[in-house]
């Protein structure tokens, strides 16, 4: 068996959604100090639907073809989906992940939720803090 999916590779060969977004309603960026990945994530957000999303990452083709999936995942979608988009979900739709990679897709969901707290952030929007746990207890973005 490969390593790595059909998916995985096409992902990380043919990104989706790679750049930037000039004016972005929402931005968040994330790390893991342990392998060196950097996400960030770019929201467009027209009357609570994802318009568009956009990505740069630095770093392995896992964390590629995740960030390139999550955001395939999360376009067109209400704010709401975004919101509930998870690891396992972006690790189910890339045909799995070797365990050692699973990381990759826990930074592709925290870089949309990091985002999406920018969008609500900036537009004054409440929201449930437990939707958005902080850098520093999480674990994940600082290393563990």
């Amino acid at each position: 068996m490969a390593l790595y999916s059909e998916k995985v590779m096409d992902h990380f060969r043919n990104p989706r959604n790679v750049g930037t977004i000039e004016n972005a309603d929402g931005i968040g960026e994330v790390g893991n100090a342990k392998c060196g990945d950097i996400m960030k994530i770019y929201l467009k957000i027209d009357n609570d639907i994802i318009s568009d999303v956009k990505f740069e990452t630095f770093g392995c083709g896992s964390a590629i073809a995740s960030s390139s999936m999550a955001t395939e995942l999360i376009k067109g979608k209400p704010v709401s989906e975004a919101l509930a988009l998870t690891n396992k979900a972006v690790v189910e739709a890339l045909d799995g992940l070797p365990a050692h990679k699973i990381h990759c897709s826990v930074l592709a969901e925290e870089a949309i939720k990091s985002a999406l707290k920018d969008y609500y952030d900036k537009n004054g929007i409440a929201y449930d803090k437990k939707d958005f746990p902080d850098c520093e207890s999480c674990g994940h973005c600082c290393g563990e």
